[in-house]
């Protein structure tokens, strides 16, 4: 039997089955049920507070619709495709059971506002849950940062030895960038706290409704201003989206490190057996997929990101079905950075970094050479020819194979008459260390501050 269409009173022909396979979104915007009966029941409460339905009326509502959220829940419930989407298979279920009480509930509302109102709630939701993941990853590398305090491992640019840092120092580079995307995140829901309800198709209602009201059952700080562009835009999805690739980008960048760090040129970490996979014909392979795979749905979440962006491009106002397809992009970049947060986060945890091979790879690469041309600075010498005369020692190093701490005094003297016995204190990973001043908590007093400051935000949640 074919459903009857909210909007059928003005057509004279049934719905093409194919129409209906081709327009139904319901397929995917089903995951908006319990937001959508969430602004349902306030709008009902708005109704009857403004006397445009009684309160026998709005009970029966609200009554009927927890009984269609609870088989929703159960997974009782029938979702159908001739229904189109989400809101009138929820309307439809909810006129069935306590009749004509169910069709006032659209009163003063329009599926336009309703779905801009359940995408508000759901991206609101989901920063919830989007935070929380990335403050569990947090917590996760000031663990390991604490543990493995002290270990010293070469920096790199351009994928060169640079400079010796701690490997606390590298981890916590982490957690300041995932505190940038939670304040993101943060800064994306303050923008999204504002109700479309009361916006209608685009230019309200004659009706006397109460839109403030609503807003305020439902936890937004106001409404929004304009109607037209309550319905017709969605830049605080593609806002959303664009923290989830920041998001992706970071893990993803993480991923590349490690992937390289694991191999046996490097060997710096060993991650656990159980989150990495083997090969189906090398029988000693054990392949960091799982790092592989973050780092390709990266690119997973950025096309989402262009295909937002690309659809709203070129929208007149106000509403356009072209707009159903926001979802699609929307659902799976979230799924996508949630489960790859959440997965990550178990790798940290499982993974530990190899001391041996980490000491033994700031002998090489003369990663002390930015330490002795500031030795000769400090000796009054100018940078740029402090620069020239320590590269011209690295050249000797080279040629007689040996690292600048092992050249004798007067090896050095032969570049410049300031070097004086007291080099040797500047020299090596360690002095480096040692000697480092305050920016950016590179010193190890000021990392192990950082390191107990993070302790202390994170264990707030």
């Amino acid at each position: 039997m074919k459903q009857k269409k909210p909007w059928g009173g003005r057509f004279t022909k049934q719905t093409a089955a194919s129409v209906e396979s081709f327009t139904e979104s319901v397929s995917f915007d089903w995951r908006l049920c319990q937001h959508d009966i969430e602004g349902s029941i306030a709008h009902a409460t708005m109704l009857a507070k403004c006397n445009l339905i009684t309160e026998k009326e709005k009970v029966a509502i609200i009554k009927g619709l927890k009984e269609v959220l609870a088989e929703i829940r159960s997974g009782k419930f029938d979702f159908k495709e001739s229904l189109e989407d989400v809101h009138m298979n929820i309307e439809s279920a909810l006129i069935e059971r306590i009749g004509e009480a169910g069709k006032k509930l659209h009163t003063a509302r329009s599926r336009n506002d309703q779905i801009a109102l359940d995408l508000r709630l759901w991206i609101r939701d989901q920063t919830h849950i989007m935070i929380h993941l990335l403050i569990s990853l947090q917590r996760e590398f000031v663990k390991k940062g604490k543990m493995f305090f002290g270990l010293i491992m070469p920096g790199f640019t351009h994928l060169q030895h640079a400079q010796p840092v701690l490997l606390s120092h590298y981890l916590l580079a982490y957690v300041e960038m995932l505190e940038r995307d939670i304040t993101r995140l943060r800064d994306c829901l303050a923008r999204l706290s504002k109700s479309p309800l009361g916006a209608c198709a685009l230019a309200g209602t004659t009706l006397p409704t109460d839109p403030k009201f609503t807003a305020k059952l439902l936890g937004f700080d106001g409404v929004c201003e304009n109607s037209m562009d309550a319905v017709s835009d969605r830049d605080f999805c593609a806002e959303y989206t664009f923290c989830l690739s920041l998001i992706a980008m970071h893990l993803s960048r993480l991923c590349e490190e490690w992937i390289i760090w694991c191999n046996d040129e490097m060997k710096y970490i060993e991650i656990s057996d159980a989150y990495c996979t083997g090969s189906s014909i090398m029988p000693q392979k054990k392949n960091p997929d799982v790092l592989e795979l973050i780092r390709g749905k990266c690119g997973r979440v950025f096309g989402h990101l262009t295909s937002l962006l690309t659809l709203l491009k070129g929208l007149p106002l106000s509403y356009n079905r072209d707009m159903q397809e926001d979802k699609v992009a929307l659902f799976d970049a979230a799924d996508t950075v949630h489960d790859s947060l959440s997965i990550l986060a178990e790798l940290v945890a499982n993974t530990k970094f190899n001391r041996e091979q980490m000491t033994a790879a700031c002998e090489k690469g003369f990663i002390d050479a930015t330490a002795l041309a500031e030795y000769l600075v400090k000796k009054g010498v100018p940078f740029r020819m402090a620069h020239e005369i320590v590269g011209k020692i690295v050249r000797e190093c080279i040629r007689v194979q040996c690292k600048l701490s092992d050249l004798q005094l007067e090896s050095f003297r032969a570049f410049s008459s300031v070097i004086e016995a007291d080099v040797y204190k500047v020299l090596g990973v360690e002095n480096c260390i040692r000697n480092y001043q305050s920016y950016g908590s590179t010193a190890p007093g000021l990392v192990k501050k950082r390191i107990a400051y993070w302790e202390k935000k994170l264990s707030k949640g």
